[in-house]
């Protein structure tokens, strides 16, 4: 069986809910670390890893582009942050980019 290939930021969404997994970490109003939605548990950088990376890049317009990163706690919380790239971010500091690359990253 051929494995299909997602492409779009809804198809992967989509794939996430399918599989229990679309919860939202977001960034905590401290900036001190992330907030999942569905536990509302607030995770330090050293609590969570980055399982994979999805980046989407717009055809035909840049502020189309994205990033979702899928993310799991050391609890077995799974979900995802979601960002635009450059000046299209949602955040507008460096808290989330410092708070990104504090994470262990493992691509399955």
């Amino acid at each position: 069986m051929e494995k299909k290939q997602m492409s779009t930021l809804s198809e992967v969404m989509n794939g996430l809910r399918e599989k229990g997994q679309d919860g939202e970490f977001k960034l905590a109003d401290s900036g001190l670390g992330f907030i999942h939605t569905k536990s509302s548990k607030l995770y330090s950088t050293d609590d969570l890893r980055i399982l994979k990376t999805y980046r989407f890049e717009g055809e035909s317009d840049p502020s189309d582009s994205s990033i979702l990163y899928l993310i799991e706690s050391k609890d077995g919380q799974i979900g995802y942050i979601i960002d635009a790239y450059g000046v299209y971010s949602s955040y507008d500091d460096d808290a989330f980019n410092k708070l990104i690359h504090e994470m262990i990253i493992i691509e399955k």
